[in-house]
């Protein structure tokens, strides 16, 4: 069954919860199966080693994720009009799946969420779409005909999904929840026809 990495990066939960929304999406189309893994967060000083399993929450993501998956979610928080730095740092340690290949041709998309509506959510999913296109994937958006995109006073953009997240712990709206569905759908319909066919 094709697989699509839903791969995050959540300090206070907000991205999280939209990771799981696309999730969601994902799992609607029949034949096609969501993995769930975020990265763990990076200190500048490092007092102890990092427990190899996260307290909560799904799995720390591994570079065999990237190998047996068959389409890519990126998430992450807005930091300053850039992705997180946890998540960059996962990104960067993927050269070897660069060299080989391993995402060339796979679906991918991005999502965000952001503290306050003008806080660089754009630019964010932008900086993330970069290194997707250095590895050779196929990048999918959200089109203008999601009733969602021009109904929404929060997240969401053609760029991909997203959340303003007003305060801590707001959830998304029910806009911004139907966008982060929609896009988690479209990369998997996508993942399912251009999945290599397997024994």
């Amino acid at each position: 069954m094709p697989e699509v990495l839903v791969l995050y990066y959540s300090r206070n939960g907000s991205t999280g919860e939209l990771a799981r929304q696309v999730c969601r999406g994902v799992e609607s189309v029949a034949g096609v199966a969501a993995r769930l893994r975020q990265v763990p967060p990076v200190a500048t000083v490092i007092e102890a080693p990092a427990p190899a399993v996260p307290a909560q929450g799904p799995p720390y993501a591994s570079l065999e994720d990237l190998g047996e998956c068959d389409g890519l979610i990126l998430g992450s928080p807005t930091r300053f009009g850039n992705m997180a730095a946890p998540l960059k740092h996962f990104l960067d340690g993927t050269a070897g799946a660069w060299v080989s290949g391993t995402l060339v041709g796979k679906p991918a998309a991005v999502f965000t969420s952001t503290s306050t509506q003008h806080g660089g959510h754009e630019s964010t999913l932008l900086s993330m779409m970069l290194p997707l296109l250095h590895h050779g994937m196929v990048l999918v958006g959200l089109p203008f005909t999601a009733p969602a995109l021009t109904r929404t006073d929060g997240g969401g953009s053609p760029y991909g999904a997203g959340h303003v997240a007003r305060g801590e712990g707001s959830p998304p709206t029910a806009d911004e929840k139907e966008l982060a569905q929609l896009l988690g759908r479209r990369v998997a319909e996508l993942a399912l026809k251009l999945a290599p066919r397997r024994p």
